[in-house]
């Protein structure tokens, strides 16, 4: 793998986003609109990093496959004969040739459509016609490039660094947060994939605040009121926290109510009256209810456009009950992404204005301080881990300012 790219933005440019909340400004605005940064960050982040592209469902069974695309790279994830799960570069070592176009199936070899070198679903060469002469030639030396595959919680992560640090390791104290929801028994009801012409980092940092909630979304305001919640302090490669439902709200829903599902296996006295919000690095969005998990992919496509893929997932013993049906939490929750989406293309296009400089955080939005912090560290690229406490005190009452 080449080394990473050096980085287009320099320390003194996010030095000011580097300082507690409270005396920090905002992210450079051509960090959402230089296309420089973006490939730096798909070099040196995307590719390096472990990134969620899906669910061990979606590879379910031997020769079951999934075609993604991470930093600009196709890759097929296949379950092996073995059970395990592998990650393949999608090119055949012969002349290149693109092995597979569907986006998922199931295959009982993998075979090159242009002149069918044939592989083992554990990426061995099994047959290359017409080379059994070839001087120094050696099937065991031509099995297909593997990237990194790892599974969390059911999620399936891969990363194209040849050695990359454990995943766990990566994920450093969010067990502590997750490990008692049953994540990875959970199945997929739907998903919905989004287009949006925004920064996938406006993204990223809309979903870590409610500081918009009252205005943007008075739906979703009802349920869990904007200043009620805490966020959680994070020692590795994560931020997050959890808003409070109201007294008479049980889920995030259209009317608030889960019509019949019961609580997820695990799940506290405490989680039946929150909804927990983690953002793991760099691009997976986890949204913990008492009844079910929803989830967020978000994908860079250029500096001013992201794909989203949005996710629902429940136990399969609710979803087996006659009648499941969870449009209400599906139906309350493409409204509120769609709401979401119009502030983020205009948070995109505002920045793009001559007149704009980086504003200041306000105390409500300390978890989009804390991603930020994670992107500041990674253009700065100098070694420094940079973190800070959540801010309690921004639940107080705010001071009244005026003049007699």
């Amino acid at each position: 793998m080449p080394p990473a790219p050096p980085s287009p933005v320099t320390p003194a440019e996010v030095a000011a986003t580097r300082r507690p909340v409270d005396e920090a400004s905002l992210l450079p605005p051509r960090v959402f609109h230089d296309p420089a940064v973006l490939e730096f960050e798909q070099r040196a982040w995307f590719a390096r990093s472990w990134v969620c592209v899906g669910r061990e469902e979606d590879v379910a069974g031997p020769g079951a496959f999934l075609q993604v695309v991470v930093a600009g790279q196709s890759l097929l994830v296949v379950r092996g004969e073995d059970d395990v799960v592998r990650a393949f570069h999608n090119v055949c070592r012969h002349r290149g040739a693109q092995l597979c176009s569907e986006p998922s199936g199931r295959l009982v070899r993998i075979q090159c459509p242009y002149h069918a070198w044939t592989y083992t679903l554990d990426g061995r060469l099994r047959r290359a016609s017409h080379t059994q002469d070839l001087v120094d030639f050696d099937t065991g030396d031509f099995g297909l490039a593997q990237a990194s595959a790892a599974i969390w919680q059911g999620f399936v992560f891969l990363s194209l660094d040849p050695d990359p640090p454990e995943l766990a390791g990566s994920m450093a104290d969010l067990w502590q947060h997750i490990d008692r929801f049953p994540l990875a028994v959970l199945r997929r009801a739907d998903r919905i994939e989004y287009h949006v012409d925004a920064n996938w980092k406006v993204i990223g940092e809309n979903y870590s605040e409610c500081y918009h909630c009252p205005g943007v979304h008075p739906q979703l305001n009802h349920l869990t009121p904007y200043d009620k919640g805490q966020n959680i302090e994070s020692k590795g490669a994560w931020c997050g926290g959890w808003m409070e439902l109201r007294d008479d709200v049980h889920t995030m829903s259209v009317d608030g109510l889960r019509h019949g599902r019961p609580s997820l296996p695990g799940v506290t006295a405490e989680d039946e009256r929150r909804i927990y919000y983690f953002l793991v690095w760099p691009n997976l969005l986890l949204s913990l209810h008492p009844d079910y998990l929803m989830t967020h992919q978000v994908w860079p496509v250029e500096a001013g456009r992201s794909r989203v893929v949005c996710e629902w997932f429940f136990h399969p013993e609710t979803l087996a009950e006659p009648g499941f049906d969870a449009s209400d939490a599906i139906e309350f929750w493409d409204l509120t992404n769609r709401q979401d989406w119009v502030v983020c293309e205009l948070q995109q296009r505002g920045t793009a204005s001559m007149a704009y400089t980086p504003g200041r955080y306000s105390l409500m939005e300390d978890m989009v301080h804390a991603f930020d912090l994670m992107l500041a560290d990674g253009y700065a690229a100098d070694g420094t881990t940079t973190r800070f406490p959540p801010r309690h005190d921004k639940w107080r009452a705010p001071a009244v300012v005026g003049t007699r």
